[in-house]
């Protein structure tokens, strides 16, 4: 989507767990009981709870917040992850309908629009800068004023960009910031991204050390196929690394969270947190908690990951995260069961020598680098992979027996593009993360998938990618709408029909 993982920056995949969570080995917790909805039969739901369909017809909706007033207003992200027609806006919502209130794409904005959150009298937009297609943050006055304040994060040049916004309640603004690459390598699956930005890398946010291995893979660039190139990690594409290599961190980092003051952001923007694979939601809880989701690693790439999850994090100040060399659960990526077969994998060497491909191998000096990976307390919820945990809200305590807890927007895979060893649909759900990575389905269809993969379009949930509870208590789901594979499709393999997106309510009725 904009969104994300090429996955767009918007997001992707996870085989659903019917009734189940994971959690380090514990037995999983069997969740709510869940019951078709009486207006959406595909819908399954707990008892006590019923949902309802605000808006339809939307095209690639990615946010959504309440002003002052109360009134709703939706962000449109715009032509997704690839170039097309739509553009991006803010769409006021009242008595059924969404009308636009100010076109962003025709004011100095570029797709994708990911994060609108609503603070201090203003809409703050997350999105790329149309000048060299940076991440970038704007706000938004109600007089439909926009204002850039903070751009240039080059990783956001990729398939990831910039996703949600949130103020603090230290009245900070928290960006989550999606990184440039899989896996810490830019190669043929950034061809499109490296054609238009050539020098597109991942940006760490301190001083890394390499261990100086280089991916060899066609050079794209070339109109002689038996060309080839050499990249190393958090290198441009064709310019390979060495041993001991060090790289700048920066201030405007990939796979992080950003803070700055909204009235000051270009001065006052640093990391919060690092290390994180494409972070795409935020949330802070009732004691000021800092949370975020994060879709994993895809099989795609020179370098691929066969993780186990996609996580929810509790996130810590300065903490690194251990992407792009450790999994979901903190475990190296260096182990066995992460490894894909070699057909998946470019040829990799180290001093010249080629290097096994019956294994990962560590791209980061994580000592000299000094580096350390926090506590697995961290770990909220361990979602299945490709799920693509997106926009995640905490319930107010009037939420009946789920107040207080995390609810998640699954957004859902994109297989086989981003992984082609999947055997059945992933996501398209609502979640609860639980805590000590414990997950369980809130609202699911009657089947694993979208509701359009059966039968049912606009029936159903499609690709649920935000969720936020709104002030009159309810839960709002922004559904992104059709995203399917294929593979005649032009440029890409996705296609992404518009005027397929929806916003849903979804009510407590047992007091």
């Amino acid at each position: 989507m904009l969104l994300s993982r090429a996955r767009l920056t918007v997001v992707l995949g996870a085989v659903m767990l019917a009734a189940a969570g994971c959690n380090d080995g514990d037995d999983a917790p069997t969740g709510p009981r869940l019951g078709p909805a009486s207006q959406f039969p595909v819908i399954q739901l707990p008892t006590g709870y019923t949902i309802e369909k605000v808006v339809g017809n939307l095209t690639y909706p990615s946010a959504l917040t309440f002003d002052d007033q109360g009134v709703m207003y939706v962000a449109e992200a715009g032509g997704a992850f690839v170039d097309l027609p739509p553009v991006a806006r803010i769409m006021r919502v009242q008595n059924g309908t969404a009308t636009e209130f100010v076109r962003l794409e025709d004011r100095g904005i570029a797709a994708s629009v990911v994060g609108l959150t609503w603070h201090a009298g203003a809409f703050y937009v997350t999105h790329r800068d149309p000048a060299d297609r940076t991440g970038a943050v704007s706000r938004v006055s109600l007089g439909g004023d926009i204002t850039l304040i903070l751009s240039g994060i080059l990783d956001s040049q990729s398939e990831h960009q910039v996703n949600d916004i949130k103020a603090g309640p230290d009245g900070m603004m928290y960006l989550a910031a999606g990184p440039a690459t899989n896996a810490g390598v830019v190669g043929l699956d950034l061809a499109p991204f490296v054609m238009r930005s050539p020098n597109v890398r991942p940006v760490p946010c301190q001083d890394l050390v390499l261990v100086g291995i280089n991916y060899r893979t066609p050079d794209f660039r070339t109109d002689d196929p038996s060309d080839v190139a050499e990249t190393g990690a958090y290198m441009p594409f064709g310019t390979p690394s060495t041993p001991g290599q060090r790289i700048s961190g920066s201030n405007k980092c990939g796979g992080s969270v950003l803070v700055f003051d909204p009235n000051n952001a270009e001065a006052t923007a640093r990391p919060f947190a690092s290390g994180l694979r494409n972070i795409i939601g935020l949330a802070f809880n009732s004691t000021g908690q800092l949370f975020g989701a994060v879709n994993g690693y895809d099989i795609r790439g020179s370098r691929s990951v066969n993780d186990e999850f996609d996580p929810v994090y509790r996130i810590q100040e300065g903490a690194w995260y251990g992407w792009p060399d450790f999994s979901a659960r903190f475990e190296p990526a260096t182990a066995r069961k992460f490894d894909v077969p070699d057909a998946q994998q470019a040829p990799k060497f180290l001093n010249g020598q080629p290097l096994p491909l019956d294994r990962l191998h560590f791209v980061i000096n994580h000592q000299a680098s000094n580096l350390q990976l926090p506590d697995r307390s961290v770990i909220h919820g361990l979602h299945p992979i490709n799920s693509s945990p997106s926009g995640i809200d905490f319930a107010p305590n009037t939420f009946g027996r789920f107040g207080g807890q995390l609810f998640v927007a699954e957004w859902g895979d994109l297989a086989p593009p981003t992984n082609p060893l999947r055997d059945g649909p992933a996501g398209s759900r609502i979640a609860i993360a639980l805590g000590n990575g414990r997950v369980v389905p809130f609202i699911q269809n009657a089947r694993p998938g979208p509701a359009s993969a059966q039968g049912a379009p606009g029936m159903g949930l499609e690709r649920p990618f935000y969720v936020k509870f709104g002030p009159d208590g309810a839960l709002y789901i922004v559904d992104f709408g059709v995203a399917r594979i294929n593979p005649a499709s032009p440029g890409t393999p996705y296609e992404f029909p518009p005027s397929t997106g929806a916003i849903w309510k979804v009510t407590r009725t047992n007091p």
